[in-house]
């Protein structure tokens, strides 16, 4: 049994449940600082180093999102576009939030730990609600579109979800069964018209789920999906799928694979709700398993772009709409094989370049502003800093005085 759960051949050891509490996508690689050659260093942590196949996983789910918007405006007049379209939406947004929940095990409610909730996550969704708005406002030409931190516009409901998420960490930490009561909690509100759009609830309560299993996941389960079987199995797995979503394509609407609308909003019965978030949950934790048993797990010439996936969620969402609003769907050579290839690969590049550390440089400020004046100091951080004052420094000092 112990045998049958390790990879073939040298495999990079996956993080421990202490490694990183950041969330996915994350614009933040854990920072470490090197002592001083002969410092005494009583306090010092190990270096933490960024886990390569969790970096992969999160920049080749990026792309898919990229990807995915591409394509939603072939999916109307291309069959299989929207085969494409509803297979990748079924499992790339549970794969984030599955990350997410996963490097959020250790999350406690410790000061650092709530200033960086709010710093990376809380913070960019205030910057990007608001400048999203003004976008559509100017290049949809609708000055009237609103600013309502209470309504997520386009991409920034991830950002709202992943806050509720992150706040609610220790409750699931405590109860006995997560994943079912998270799963009821999903199905309730895909049957609950009366939620509303504040917050974008329907969306946090129904991907709550896959939030949950991340954290319950451990090391080991990713090690079982990295199996060579669950490799080779993947791949009628996803062929069945793409079958699947053709046949399905002209006889559903996609809007089930969004999660923000119950049954009723969606013009089907109640139960109807129950079946598909059922059916969903499934469809999604099998193509989710697929896709991470193919992500590589040595490091790639992609690896370094894991860090910035935030960043790239964020930034192309702006051509993605402006490719709407500004008509680029609107010829004919787009709707025909090699314009829908080309569409892909110039989605695929946009979302990469956005990546990229130099782009991370220059939306820093918005991104990960550090807001120290914001925040009192920590009594233990406090402490620990006098406590490195008493190392070799600290002494001299001392001496100096005596």
């Amino acid at each position: 049994m112990t045998n049958s759960l390790r990879p073939h051949g040298p495999r990079a050891p996956l993080p421990s449940a202490q490694q990183s509490t950041d969330g996915v996508p994350s614009p933040r690689s854990p920072h470490t600082t090197r002592p001083a050659p002969g410092a005494a260093a009583p306090d010092a942590r190990p270096v933490k180093q960024r886990d390569a196949f969790f970096d992969n996983a999160k920049y080749l789910a990026i792309v898919l999102v990229a990807m995915g918007h591409a394509w939603q405006p072939l999916s109307d007049q291309s069959r299989a576009a929207e085969a494409l379209y509803m297979v990748v939406y079924t499992f790339h947004m549970p794969a984030f939030i599955l990350i997410s929940g996963y490097f959020s095990r250790s999350f406690d409610m410790r000061p650092d730990r709530l200033r960086r909730l709010v710093t990376g996550v809380a913070v960019p969704y205030v910057l990007f609600e608001v400048a999203y708005s003004l976008f559509k406002g100017w290049a949809d030409d609708d000055p009237g579109h609103p600013i309502s931190l209470l309504d997520p516009w386009y991409l920034t409901w991830f950002l709202v979800a992943l806050f509720v998420w992150r706040m609610t960490t220790p409750l699931w930490k405590v109860a006995r069964w997560p994943v079912p009561i998270a799963l009821g909690i999903a199905v309730l509100a895909s049957v609950s018209p009366d939620i509303g759009d504040d917050l974008d609830l329907q969306r946090v309560l129904q991907f709550l789920p896959f939030f949950v299993v991340g954290l319950c996941m451990k090391p080991e389960h990713f090690q079982l999906m990295r199996r060579r079987e669950v490799r080779i199995l993947s791949v009628p797995v996803f062929a069945i799928a793409l079958a699947v979503a053709y046949w399905a394509g002209p006889r559903m609407t996609s809007a089930w694979f969004y999660h923000r609308d119950s049954a009723q909003e969606l013009g089907s019965p109640w139960w109807a709700g129950v079946v598909m978030t059922l059916a969903l949950f499934g469809c999604s934790m099998v193509l989710t398993a697929c896709f991470f048993s193919w992500v590589p797990r040595r490091r790639m010439w992609f690896t370094v772009l894991g860090a910035g996936t935030l960043y790239g969620y964020l930034l192309h969402g702006f051509l993605a709409k402006g490719s709407r609003f500004w008509d680029w769907y609107d010829h004919s050579w787009v709707y025909q094989p090699l314009g829908e290839v080309a569409v892909t690969l110039v989605a695929a590049a946009v979302v990469t370049v956005l990546c990229t550390p130099p782009v991370q440089r220059m939306f820093r400020f918005a991104m990960e502003p550090k807001m120290e004046w914001a925040f009192k100091r920590d009594a233990m951080e406090l402490a620990r800093e006098r406590g490195k004052g008493g190392g070799p420094g600290g002494k001299g000092k001392a001496d100096a005085k005596a």
